[in-house]
Parts: C-alpha cells; structure tokens; sequence
C-alpha cells in the first residue's frame, strides 16, 4: 500500500479508537552521547530530570542509531527505517524524499493532535518532495528566550510545549516532538566552568589527550545537556499539573554522540551509541534497567502499537512495547543482540563531493566495521579542514600535534576494523589484523552483508553508484572544489 493511500485509511479508523489513547512525547538531543547523564553514573553532568524519568520508568544501556549524523538518524526515527532503505535521505544535508510514512503523519490522520519544537528533521529539503510542514510535524516556535550562554538557542521549548498543550482540542490525544538544539556547537568557551562545574570531575575518552583545554571543552557541552534537562523538568511539571503525565509515553534520547573529534558522524562505538530512558506510568514498572539493543528505527514501530494504530507496510523497525511492559531488568528479548550501522556521505570537504562510506555491525561483544574506501580521508581533506567534523577547541588542538590523538580522529583507516566492545567500549585496540580472529571477522562481516542484502541497501546489491548521485542541499563554503577556488 502506497503512503497517501495508508494515511487515508487511517482516518476512517480513528473513530473507533479508545477515548483514552496515550499521548506521545518524544524528547530528543541534538549531539547528546551515551552515558553523559547522572543516571548512568556520571558526576561531571548534573540531569535529575533525565535520572527522574529512567527512575519511574526503565533506562537503557543499548540504544543505537543506525546513521550517526543529525538528518539521517532522524529520518529512522520518523519513517522506522534503517538509512540505506531511505534512498536519498541516507546522506546528511539532502532530501527527505517523500516515499514513506512518517510517524506523526500516521498519528495525526488517527486522531492525535501532533506538532514539533525546535529541531524536527534536518538539516535538508522536505519542502520540494511535497511535505507541507517539516516531518515531524507542525512547528510550535511561539516562545523565546534569552539563553544563559552564547551558543545555547533563544527558544523557550518547555513554554512552546505548554502552548501546543493550550491549542490541542480537549480530550484530543497529542503526539509531540519536542527537538532540542543542544548541545549542538558553537559553546561559549569557558561556560562550564564559569557556571561551577569542576574540570577534576570530567572523564575523558583515552582517545583524546587529559588536559585542562579538553575538560573545560566537555564541560562547555555538559552545561548544554543540563539546559535540556532544565527544560525537560518543565515539562514533567506541566504533564503532572495537567493530570497526563501517567498517560503519556514519554521517550528522551538523542541523535548521535557529542560533537567532538573521533565520535559526531564516525561509526565508533560513541559516535553511534546514544542515551535512551522512557517512562509510560503505570504501564511500566519502574526502576529497571534494560540491556536489549535498541535501534532508533524501532521508535515509530512501538508509537503507533502505543497508539492502537495500524503499521505503515514501510517500517522495518520492530516495536519494544513488549521489553517496556515486562518487569524484568536486564536482556529482555534475546534475539535483540545485533545492531548495523552505517554511513555513506555526511558533510562535503572531499573532491567531487565523495562520502566515506561505512558498514558495521555491532554486538554485544564485538564491534566490526568495514570502510570500503580506505584510501579517502573519513573526516574530510586536511586542506579543506576536515569537515565531517565539528569545529572546536578540542579539534583545533588535535590538529595543532601530528600525533597519535590527531591519527586516531582524522588519520586514514584500514579496510576492516575490530574492537572487542565489551572490554573497550572506546575503540582504542583494533584486532583486524591478528589471525586468532580471522574466523570472527568472517562471521560478523558474513551477517552484516547478509542482512543488508536483505534490507535492499544498494551497496551491497551492486548499486552503490547511486550514493553518488544525491545532492547536497546546503551551503557549499566547505566544498572541496570551493577550497580550490579560493587558491587561486
């Protein structure tokens, strides 16, 4: 069934739906990585709210996005879909073509009263492929603010939820995207510290050099994600003065890891591994911790079963309503133990506007990647300033030492990589090259390949040609042909 012909169906149903319908609240950083919270043991990054909600409902170790760069995660989220069954949308800054159900579409056409605030999907073009409104759903931008620090967005995003709550029809179930900005760059440089945030406090990645510089970085970021939590406090107080806390599903996640070098759009464990808690009231028992494998393309699934409504024949993403209702801790379903991820083109600074395209598949011991160009630069050509990643202080000073920092970020890589996860979680040993695994890489690569084959990814089905085909939509400043023409 085509998309225009599923969403009218969905009308016809709506009426018969229960009154009582849970609400859908999706609550999602931009650049927020795992583990950066109080909930999961960090002392360097203050988040009650965050902590509240995986209190009263689960927290989870293992939620994953498929792509780890801004548009293409979100397009998994809103049509439940991996990125490379997305055509055009797998690459950052394209198109969002208009092929598929979204979820909040599915849900307005049910019933549900849906809108977005700050970020929805993005950056890129939804206009051109016929969206009448950005995919997650119409924009509630009404409220500013005067942000605490440069960098941090002059939107008020728990004011413009409350008046989304004011315009909705009464007993009207709602659907909300609720998009932070943060901790997206630029920072104000020294604001953690200034705010009282104590440098000893940061835990650095071994993958970058322990000093002042990159604690008082990573402290800029963690002011950021505790200006997200801030406003998700708001939020809790406003569902429980309205009575509907308890009726609402509520999930907080991000799109990827924090933007630094070596973690933003690289398929490492931190740059595609991300924060995840959901409460829903009384529909969950509270205080668990749950190790199943989550993939972001699973969030549209298990909204619409929430919701009692029907699933678009275009997700492939499977729902964990089931994993959210049990009592249990720990491996819920087992069979949820494998993720793949991948990338093709992120952001430009290669010639001829070339991605670095990347498959990996992830475990709950392994981490195997293939890089299938090995001789292009991951992050970007060095002279157009490496792109794909975001500027920062940390990256400026990477790039100052020709070391083993600087190698690990943006230095070339190896047609296949291997990492044992489970006891190095940061990626800093790869084991491709020692024979005593070479059956273990047969394996993991042979699963991988296989299940992409199935999903109808066109590089492994002989169409990877096709990736070089989509446009970029955006600025062309940091183009590779746009640094040649500054030469002359």
């Amino acid at each position: 069934m085509q998309r225009r012909d599923f969403l009218k169906t969905l009308a016809l149903t709506a009426a018969a739906q229960p009154a009582k319908r849970p609400n859908i609240l999706f609550v999602i950083a931009d650049d927020w990585g795992f583990g950066h919270a109080g909930a999961y043991g960090a002392k360097w990054v203050n988040t009650p709210n965050f902590d509240r909600v995986a209190r009263e409902g689960a927290l989870f170790h293992n939620c994953f996005t498929s792509n780890p760069k801004c548009s293409p995660c979100r397009a998994t989220i809103l049509t439940g879909r991996n990125s490379w069954q997305l055509k055009e949308a797998i690459n950052h800054m394209s198109i969002f073509p208009n092929d598929f159900a979204v979820y909040p579409d599915v849900l307005a056409k049910a019933g549900y009263f849906v809108g977005h605030t700050g970020k929805g999907w993005g950056p890129g073009d939804f206009q051109s492929t016929g969206f009448k409104h950005n995919p997650a759903g119409p924009a509630f931008m009404k409220h500013r603010n005067k942000p605490p620090a440069n960098g941090i967005a002059a939107v008020d995003y728990a004011s413009n939820f409350n008046y989304f709550l004011e315009q909705r029809p009464q007993n009207q179930p709602f659907c909300f995207w609720l998009g932070f900005q943060e901790p997206h760059r630029a920072y104000e440089d020294g604001s953690g510290i200034r705010a009282g945030k104590n440098p000893a406090d940061v835990k650095v990645p071994a993958y970058f050099p322990d000093n002042a510089l990159v604690r008082s970085d990573m402290l800029d970021y963690a002011y950021e994600v505790e200006w997200i939590d801030q406003h998700l406090g708001r939020v809790l107080k406003k569902l429980e003065e309205t009575g509907e806390l308890d009726n609402t599903l509520l999930v907080v996640t991000s799109d990827h890891g924090m933007p630094f070098p070596r973690v933003k759009g690289q398929i490492y464990n931190d740059g595609f591994h991300i924060p995840l808690a959901v409460r829903w009231g009384k529909n969950m028992t509270p205080g668990r911790t749950v190790d199943d494998f989550i993939n972001t393309r699973d969030f549209a699934p298990t909204f619409l079963e929430a919701a009692g409504v029907p699933r678009p024949a275009t997700i492939t993403g499977k729902s964990f309503i089931d994993v959210l209702k049990s009592p249990k801790s720990g491996t819920v379903d087992p069979t949820r133990d494998t993720h793949i991820v991948g990338k093709e083109r992120h952001d430009l600074g290669n010639p001829n506007d070339a991605g670095y395209p990347v498959r990996a598949i992830r475990t709950k011991e392994w981490l195997y990647v293939r890089n299938y160009q090995p001789d292009t630069w991951p992050a970007g050509n060095p002279e157009t300033g490496y792109r794909n990643v975001d500027d920062s202080p940390t990256k400026t000073l990477l790039i100052s030492n020709f070391d083993q920092y600087y190698k690990m970020s943006f230095g070339k890589r190896p047609a296949e990589e291997l990492y044992h996860v489970s006891e190095d979680p940061e990626c800093m040993k790869n084991l491709a090259t020692d024979r005593t695994h070479a059956l273990l890489m047969r394996t993991l690569r042979n699963k991988m390949e296989s299940t992409l084959k199935e999903e109808g990814d066109p590089r492994m089905n002989g169409n990877e040609a096709f990736f070089d085909t989509i446009q970029y939509t955006g600025p062309r400043k940091h183009s590779y042909d746009e640094w040649l023409r500054n030469q002359k």
